[in-house]
């Protein structure tokens, strides 16, 4: 039986090619998402047509027991789950306060905490009894940052990153890896930068930006070293950003 890796936010762009770089080594890559079955159909061919294991569903993470149920099924009928990925995005556009409703507001909080709060419940108590496992989140420049236009976006991710500590400190010591990787930058992903500008400037943006946008194949590269990490140097944090970027410090 193959160890799994359960990424919640498998798209074409970070998500996708981290479930793809753990079924490289050997993990059954179990990958959830909102829509598009085609999609996730052709990135498990994709892993398939490299060798590895890979199963879909589509999931949405903010229906109630919807992560819970998905947890409880792939621990009974595919195996248990070594990696855990929380890689759902949060951000509902850039709105002024006086534009931004309640409903909207909300949303942003249920994709980026309440739901990795919802996945942690469901796995970390499964990994402490094991002894071992791994969560990593896909968190962004927000959680650090807060901007104009991002008053959900922000409160969210600062959220997200907040919880993540407490998970760290609750379950780091019963040997459950916690990582809270900052994506510094636009990330080259079709599902989500391409979808936002639209196929001809996402084209021109990739042909003038080069490795000026961050590669999720790289992304994914890692998320893998960080889950490879030996217990006496685990890392909790860290940022990723293109070289050609400042940091979120100096923005």
């Amino acid at each position: 039986m193959k160890p799994v890796c359960l990424v919640i936010g498998a798209g074409a762009g970070i998500g996708g090619n981290v479930g793809r770089r753990f079924a490289r080594e050997g993990y059954h890559a179990v990958l959830c998402r909102r829509s598009n079955q085609d999609g996730l159909n052709r990135l498990i061919s994709t892993i398939e047509s490299d060798g590895g294991v890979a199963s879909g569903y589509l999931l949405n993470a903010v229906e109630d027991e919807s992560i819970e149920r998905r947890v409880e099924a792939i621990e009974a009928e595919i195996g248990p789950i070594e990696v855990a990925v929380y890689n759902l995005g949060a951000q509902i556009g850039n709105r002024a306060l006086a534009d931004t409703s309640h409903k909207a507001f909300e949303m942003g909080w249920r994709l980026a905490t309440f739901g990795l709060f919802r996945l942690a419940q469901a796995v970390c108590p499964l990994m402490e009894e094991r002894g071992h496992g791994t969560l990593l989140v896909t968190s962004a420049t927000a959680a650090m940052r807060g901007n104009p236009g991002q008053h959900s976006h922000a409160a969210a991710m600062a959220g997200r990153r907040l919880l993540c500590q407490t998970l760290n400190a609750e379950y780091g010591p019963k040997g459950i890896h916690v990582a809270h990787l900052v994506v510094d930058g636009a990330v080259d992903a079709p599902d989500t930068l391409g979808k936002m500008l639209g196929p001809d400037r996402y084209q021109a943006l990739r042909e003038s930006r080069g490795d000026g946008l961050m590669r999720p194949d790289k992304i994914a590269d890692t998320f893998w070293h960080v889950a490879q990490q030996h217990r006496s140097v685990w890392t909790h944090e860290l940022d990723l950003r293109p070289f050609s970027d400042s940091p979120w410090w100096n923005g």
